[in-house]
């Protein structure tokens, strides 16, 4: 038996009928054909699956599509806009913040998640934000200095909200 839900998914309205047990990593993906948002360990230890829910950073294989009904869920296929990279995602760009890629969509909304709530953090403050983001290819300096970059980037542009 299957519950209605309706979500906002990169400022499209989705509807569906979903089974209760479903994980919103798999409605992504499997449902909406979002394969950006990856899956990883399926426990929450790698954040390859993060996505941002109502604006906060969240580890989708970790909420029900049932528990995210009514919410704005934002994707790494949502994040750029006009056909312009989010400057997070021109950061990892320049600042060779990636390599294979796996890590990298939920990385970027990590640091996404991070810079809207603190325009200017330090480097700690970033480890922290990506503390729950493992990357098994670049040693994690690349990522603080693409987040680094991109909170500059917004700082001279006025910022821009996610």
């Amino acid at each position: 038996m299957g519950v209605r839900i309706s979500v906002k998914v990169n400022e499209r309205s989705h509807t569906a009928e979903v089974e209760p047990r479903l994980l919103l990593v798999h409605y992504l993906r499997d449902v909406l054909g979002l394969t950006g948002t990856h899956i990883g360990c399926e426990t929450s230890l790698c954040g390859a699956c993060t996505v941002l829910l109502d604006g906060k950073a969240v580890k989708s294989c970790t909420v029900l599509a049932v528990q995210a009904d009514g919410a704005d869920i934002t994707t790494i296929e949502g994040l750029a806009r006009d056909g312009k990279l989010h400057p997070v995602q021109e950061g990892f760009w320049e600042e060779h913040g990636l390599q294979c890629g796996y890590c990298t969509p939920g990385m970027i909304l990590a640091g996404a998640a991070l810079l809207a709530e603190n325009p200017g953090p330090s480097e700690t403050e970033i480890r922290r934000a990506i503390a729950g983001n493992l990357c098994r290819c670049t040693g994690y300096q690349h990522i603080v200095n693409a987040i680094q970059s991109a909170a500059r980037k917004l700082k001279k542009s006025g910022g821009r909200k996610v």
